[in-house]
């Protein structure tokens, strides 16, 4: 049964696509047969990445290992009860339908909150949330005083989360594993940067997440959406010699895929 893997939080510009591009992506090309949801059906920006490298490949008659993409479609949700929600109920059709037969459903979700999304976090066995390294997007987890140092409370995203850990236990499911990453994080050792990193691990602690390095901003990654690439695909169009900055991003995606702990992955990239 495959492993549903759900990149989310509740702000946008936080890196959730390009993580779920590049993760599923990296699934693939080492053999796993993945299936990709892109669950915000009004931008579609993990879905059309997709799309992007369906033509691209297409075009250049280059073969390379992809995500298969899977639409949500309204019609797949005919038979529900009236009671239910539609969408919802069409997400728990399509999972259960995926699962026999992928090793991975990777999920993209919105950049804010929808019941659609909170749904696909109860389903998530693994949930990757991005993070820029800023104390506006940490806002979304947790309140914190005007020093930026301590802890007040769980913000808004933090209890979606808890709620779906609680239907999860009451479903007797595993535990979802949450891992946070820190994107966008600055090379240089700024005061504001070392405060995030104290509060994160703070917080960590207190409402049970990992931690894992994300990436840094690069413009590579403004370069790649549009033909529908990643970081491992580079060589494969040609580009027998990268620049540092792109060996150093691909190493990032190295750590990150290691920390993340997937069952039964060997990086070898």
């Amino acid at each position: 049964m495959a492993h549903i893997v759900v990149v989310g939080n509740e702000k946008g510009g936080a890196g959730k696509s390009t993580v779920s591009m590049h993760l599923a992506t990296a699934l693939a090309r080492m053999g796993y047969k993945i299936i990709a949801l892109d669950l915000d059906l009004r931008q579609r920006t993990f879905g059309r990445y997709i799309e992007n490298r369906a033509r691209f490949l297409a075009q250049t008659n280059i073969d390379m290992h992809s995500p298969e993409l899977y639409e949500l479609k309204k019609n797949q949700g005919a038979k529900l009860k009236i009671d239910n929600n539609v969408n919802d109920e069409i997400l728990h059709l399509a999972i259960a339908k995926l699962k026999p037969n992928n090793d991975f459903i990777i999920i993209d979700c919105p950049g804010s909150h929808t019941h659609l999304s909170q749904t696909a976090h109860s389903q998530a066995d693994t949930l990757i949330t991005p993070l820029n390294d800023s104390f506006i997007d940490f806002d979304l987890l947790a309140q914190i005083d005007v020093n930026g140092e301590k802890i007040l409370g769980p913000s808004i995203y933090s209890e979606m989360v808890w709620s779906a850990r609680q239907m999860r236990a009451q479903s007797k499911l595993k535990p979802i594993d949450w891992i946070v990453i820190r994107n966008r994080v600055g090379a240089q050792r700024m005061v504001n940067k070392r405060k995030m990193e104290r509060a994160i691990k703070i917080l960590s602690k207190r409402i049970g997440f990992r931690i894992a390095p994300g990436f840094s901003e690069r413009v590579i990654f403004r370069e790649l959406f549009p033909r529908g690439l990643t970081l491992l695909d580079l060589k494969d169009i040609g580009i027998k010699q990268l620049n540092i900055s792109n060996v150093a991003a691909r190493q990032e995606l190295r750590e990150l895929i290691k920390a993340l702990s997937l069952p039964d992955i060997k990086v070898n990239f």
